[in-house]
C-alpha cells in the first residue's frame, strides 16, 4: 500500500511527464488544479506533497520547481526529501489537549501564539499526557531521575513556572490540573 501522495498542482506537462513513469516511483501522482486543490481535505492524507511550477502562498506542502528542465533525478531526490521532510515533522507534533507541542523546536501552539519550552517542560507535558494522572513521586522519578524519598520542590517549581508560562502567552490558567490523585492536563 503506498502511503504518500504526490499533487502536481496546475502543471500539467509536468504531471504528464512523471505520470508516464510513476511506476517507479513508491508515491501516488496526481494532478490537481485550483478548483480541485479547495475540494480536497489534505488531512485524510498521512503524508502528502505538493509540487508546483509557481510559487503560491496559500498552498501547504508545496515544492516549488521553479527551473525547468531539471533532471529527472534531480527532481525525484527534491520529491522525496520533501516527503522525508514532511514524515519527520509529523511525527514531531504531538496534540496536547487544544495545543500542539512540536517536539522538534520546543514549541507549544494555539492559533498562531507559539510558546518555547525547556527539555524539562516538554518532558513533564508528554509524561502527564502519557499517564493522565501522574503523581508527585513518579514525576520526581521518570521525569528528573530522582528517588522517590528525596525531598525537593523542583516539580512543583516547573510546574508553577509552566503554568505560569501557559498563562502569559495564552490565558490558559488551567493547563495542567492536580487533584488528590494528582497532576493531569485539562
Amino acid at each position: 500500500m503506498i502511503s504518500k501522495n504526490l499533487f502536481i498542482y496546475d502543471s500539467i506537462k509536468l504531471f504528464e511527464i512523471l505520470n508516464e513513469i510513476k511506476s517507479k516511483f513508491n508515491f501516488e501522482v496526481n494532478y490537481i488544479d485550483k478548483k480541485e486543490y479547495n475540494k480536497i481535505d489534505f488531512q485524510n492524507y498521512k503524508n502528502y506533497l505538493i509540487i508546483s511550477t509557481n510559487s503560491y502562498e496559500k498552498i501547504n506542502n508545496c515544492l516549488v520547481i521553479d527551473k525547468l528542465p531539471e533532471k529527472i533525478s534531480k527532481l525525484i531526490e527534491k520529491i522525496n526529501l520533501g516527503f522525508l521532510r514532511n514524515q519527520f515533522s509529523s511525527q514531531s507534533e504531538i496534540k496536547v489537549g487544544k495545543y500542539l507541542l512540536d517536539l522538534n523546536s520546543r514549541k507549544i501552539n494555539f492559533e498562531k501564539i507559539h510558546l518555547d519550552l525547556t527539555e524539562k517542560e516538554c518532558d513533564l507535558i508528554l509524561f502527564i499526557q502519557s499517564n493522565k494522572k501522574v503523581n508527585l513521586k513518579a514525576l520526581q522519578k521518570n521525569v528528573w531521575g530522582h528517588s522517590s524519598d528525596l525531598e525537593t520542590h523542583t516539580v512543583e517549581t516547573h510546574i508553577y513556572r509552566l503554568r505560569k508560562k501557559m498563562y502569559e502567552s495564552f490565558k490558559d490558567d488551567n493547563f495542567i490540573k492536580f487533584d488528590k490523585k494528582g497532576y493531569f492536563l485539562s
